[in-house]
């Protein structure tokens, strides 16, 4: 635990377990939200057969982005967690979202 509160720059251990927290909720919620948006969008087993988990896939990872964010913001987490998201997207090659000029 040291090591990841080291690397994530993080003091306390109360810090680290409201981030496990974090990431824990948004990964259930993300989860349980792609299926009625899945619906709602159209995207049904019965039409897309193999290609509906690829397709839900998809949907999830936006949507997890998101809830990130939002989530650890209710947590009062949002500095860690908007820094945590623009480093994964840099790394995913999206860094051109962030546009910032130093």
């Amino acid at each position: 635990m040291k090591a990841l509160k080291k690397r994530w720059g993080i003091d306390s251990n109360f810090q680290l377990t409201i981030i496990f927290i974090v990431f824990a909720i948004t990964g259930s919620t993300s989860a349980w939200l792609s299926k009625p948006v899945c619906i709602w969008l159209g995207i049904l087993k019965e039409d897309f057969g193999f290609w509906h988990t690829p397709a839900r896939l998809l949907i999830i990872f936006p949507l997890y982005q998101v809830l990130l964010v939002l989530i650890g913001f209710l947590f009062g987490q949002f500095k860690f967690f908007w820094a945590f998201e623009k480093k994964m997207l840099k790394r995913m090659g999206l860094g051109f979202l962030f546009n910032e000029k130093k």
